[in-house]
């Protein structure tokens, strides 16, 4: 365990709330039970058009809740049973291979499809009494707490009427994920930031990017203040001919009011020769923050999050950056832990180093829920605490069944087997297609090395009927 001292800038509120850094090591989660919403498309907040995009963007986006059947029994324990209320049933192979092979205890699980959540939602805001069947499932389950990825008003809201407790405020929850607000908080810090204007309008746009192009940037970007895997996120590539990008950014921008407007950072600008964009996997419980995990993240072009990997290879002989790194992370943390908000979450980064040598370390952003890097990190932790991991997302040329994909992995060797392989894959989620066939996974590689984690998924596209380019 690391520690370094924090201490001096501590806020009064945070004085009783220690900081843990132990990369590679889980915490101690919940010493609770919980009811598990997967209410993936709740992120935005009621936000409907950044839902829409989300669905769109990601595909089979109903069978993503998939992803926390292995880990929920990890993150919660106590006497008694965890529920996962999921979108859709989730493919019975996997969940054999996760109980039998990997052994792993598993929640029990129910269904509640995206438009329901909605309904019950309606009904709650309007002091209607929710007619949907669950209702009666969830009061009579023994599990005295309920969470999802955000705790938005209709999940607090069927805390309420369930008499149960949320781990997080509602408030705390759609705090936390504020861009904006964690901006200003890390100006307030003296922590290093990239040049940003605020705009409450597409009117104020043009003015802030024209500030920026002065200051030496040839492109930029604009973020709502919520957002999530590239939604609610637009670059502006050439500062000098922005009016078109400006003239189609979409009202939603501004449903949380105004927006970020920021300089992007590059290589051969500023003197910059290359960009990384670590992350920090935290877990928040009422009196400590803990730094667990250190990742990369797998960024498209439109830095659309694709996957994660840990340790950042680059990491290795540079101890002064892995030391920054967890110092904001450990402010961040504690910002977000005064915000009201409990459970896991990331804080994500860009590491600019420059051509006289010096490097700058940025907070970029606090996803607060559980996140694509979760997952893996839970799992991967759990079974080779030293160990290296990479996650991918595979999308399939021809379509199968779970049973088939797994009967591969297995004949492939590929698989990998608590307690006889060292080394394998660990598949995580299956995501169907209308046809009821699995079309894409979220696969994790368990090695020894960061080389070892990229060797086993280079295997796992030769085996099975991948796609040439990854999800």
């Amino acid at each position: 365990m690391e520690e370094f001292d924090d201490t001096a800038s501590d806020a009064a509120g945070d004085r009783d709330v220690s900081l843990v850094v132990a990369p590679g090591q889980l915490p101690v989660f919940w010493d609770r039970r919980a009811i598990f919403v997967a209410n993936l498309l709740g992120l935005f907040f009621g936000n409907e058009e950044e839902t829409r995009m989300l669905a769109d963007e990601v595909g089979e986006v109903d069978s993503y809740g998939g992803r926390l059947i292995p880990i929920i029994d990890l993150m919660f324990g106590g006497e008694g049973r965890n529920l996962l209320v999921l979108e859709r049933d989730p493919d019975a192979a996997l969940c054999r291979y996760f109980e039998e092979t990997a052994a792993l205890s598993l929640p029990e699980r129910c269904i509640l499809p995206h438009r329901d959540y909605l309904e019950i939602g309606q009904d709650l805001r309007e002091g209607r009494r929710p007619r949907h069947d669950i209702i009666e499932l969830l009061g009579n389950h023994g599990a005295e707490w309920v969470d999802g990825y955000v705790t938005d008003d209709t999940l607090a809201a069927l805390a309420g009427r369930l008499g149960k407790r949320t781990l997080s405020s509602s408030a705390g929850s759609r705090q936390g994920n504020n861009k904006r607000e964690l901006h200003c908080f890390l100006e307030s810090e003296g922590l290093p930031v990239v040049m940003t204007g605020l705009a409450e309008s597409k009117g104020e746009i043009g003015s802030v990017l024209d500030r920026l192009r002065k200051a030496g940037f040839s492109s930029g970007v604009i973020k709502a203040a919520i957002g999530a895997s590239g939604i609610g996120l637009v670059k502006v590539p050439s500062l000098s001919e922005s009016r078109e990008v400006i003239e189609g950014l979409p009202d939603h921008f501004f449903y949380e009011g105004p927006c970020l407007v920021q300089g992007w950072l590059k290589p051969r600008e500023f003197g910059v020769t290359e960009m990384r964009s670590p992350s920090v996997q935290l877990f928040l419980d009422d009196d400590k923050v803990a730094l667990y995990d250190l990742t990369e993240q797998i960024l498209s072009q439109a830095s659309v999050h694709e996957g994660n990997e840990a340790p950042p290879p680059y990491l290795a002989n540079r101890p002064e950056v892995r030391e920054e790194l967890l110092r904001q992370a450990g402010k961040a943390g504690r910002w977000l832990h005064r915000q009201g908000y409990r459970g896991t979450g990331s804080v994500d980064f860009l590491i600019a180093d420059f051509e006289d040598g010096h490097h700058e370390v940025f907070v970029c952003e606090i996803n607060a829920r559980v996140t694509g890097a979760t997952y893996p990190s839970v799992l991967a932790r759990h079974f080779m605490p030293e160990g290296a991991w990479l996650l991918r997302n595979l999308r399939f040329e021809q379509p199968l069944t779970g049973e088939a994909l797994l009967d591969l992995l297995r004949r492939s060797g590929d698989l990998f087997v608590p307690g006889e392989s060292e080394v394998g894959i660990l598949p995580v989620n299956f995501n169907f297609g209308p046809d009821g066939l699995i079309h894409k996974g979220q696969f994790l590689c368990l090695a020894h090395s960061p080389a070892g984690s990229h060797v086993l998924l280079q295997l796992a596209e030769l085996d099975l009927p991948c796609r040439p380019d990854r999800d």
